[in-house]
């Protein structure tokens, strides 16, 4: 399996490009505003982007769609929490960061519990409440993308538009630390972890 990771933007926000080492269908998470180098990077490994798969609704996550869908034709995809989000530019705060102003209607909303597929692999959505209320992460075998729901050592902020501090908590101990502790995480900015060393040292986590 191919996972790149291309951080861009005044948010650092992590866009990830999947796809299987044998079969050229992809996905792309997070597209927030490098599409020339998700462009050239697709190009360059001949991978047809079926989905593009946004985590949650916020603008540093979402800025690059627009150019992206148009290049690629591919579906783009958010939990249904999430759909007034993405298609609200106040809501997604895109209006108000030094980025592209972001309106957009999905192709397909998501649930908890569907499954992906793109060439020989498959994604499975894990609704994770608390950033959004639509926030989700995306298990792909060992790896999950947690967006902004969990982050090395942290997790996401709850203090905007559907944000719970309870309702993260609940997901990240209910949704996530249900993993084995070698399961990497690559969350929506910052560098990758894993469930074990969460359940370890993030402050944020019960012990017991």
């Amino acid at each position: 399996m191919i996972i790149e990771n291309l951080s861009s933007g005044v948010y650092g926000g992590n866009c990830y490009i999947i796809s299987s080492d044998d079969n050229s269908e992809g996905i792309v998470i997070d597209p927030a505003d490098n599409t020339n180098e998700i462009i050239d990077f697709i190009e360059r490994h001949n991978i047809e982007v079926k989905y593009i798969v946004l985590t949650h609704g916020h603008g540093d996550h979402i800025g690059g769609i627009g150019d992206l869908k148009q290049k690629t034709n591919a579906q783009i995809l958010i939990h249904k929490e999430d759909r007034e989000m993405l298609m609200n530019k106040e809501l997604n705060l895109s209006s108000k960061m030094p980025m592209v102003t972001t309106e957009i209607e999905p192709d397909r909303v998501l649930e908890d519990g569907q499954i992906i597929d793109f060439g020989e692999l498959n994604a499975e959505i894990i609704h994770t409440p608390g950033h959004t209320r639509g926030c989700i992460s995306i298990k792909i075998g060992n790896n999950i993308f947690t967006g902004d729901t969990l982050f090395k050592g942290s997790i996401g902020r709850t203090d905007l538009y559907g944000g719970s501090y309870d309702d993260i908590i609940k997901s990240i101990e209910n949704k996530l630390m249900i993993y084995d502790d070698e399961v990497t995480i690559y969350p929506g900015h910052g560098g990758s972890s894993t469930i074990g060393y969460e359940r370890k040292v993030n402050p944020f986590l019960n012990k017991g």
